[in-house]
């Protein structure tokens, strides 16, 4: 059972929301019923060249040269 982020179109007010099965998010704030489902930040877990378990954040990156197969910023690869 996933957790989405959502954000209410009639207050603004971002909450989350466990969904089960066909339920349909409320918001907690103002009962509104019109909302929209947000784009969350999501975490991962990596094995390094080491078999060293690396753990990062989608979007927290300091290098600047990374791509989806290689880090050329910090040369990890």
């Amino acid at each position: 059972m996933p957790i989405y982020e959502y954000q209410c179109e009639t207050c603004n007010k971002k909450f989350e929301f466990l969904v089960r099965g066909s339920d349909r998010p409320i918001c907690p704030a103002c009962a509104g019923e019109k909302v929209r489902r947000l784009m969350s930040r999501c975490g991962f877990i990596s094995k390094g060249s080491g078999g060293e378990t690396v753990r990062a954040s989608a979007g927290t990156s300091s290098c600047t040269g990374c791509s989806s197969s290689s880090c050329a910023g910090c040369g990890s690869s």
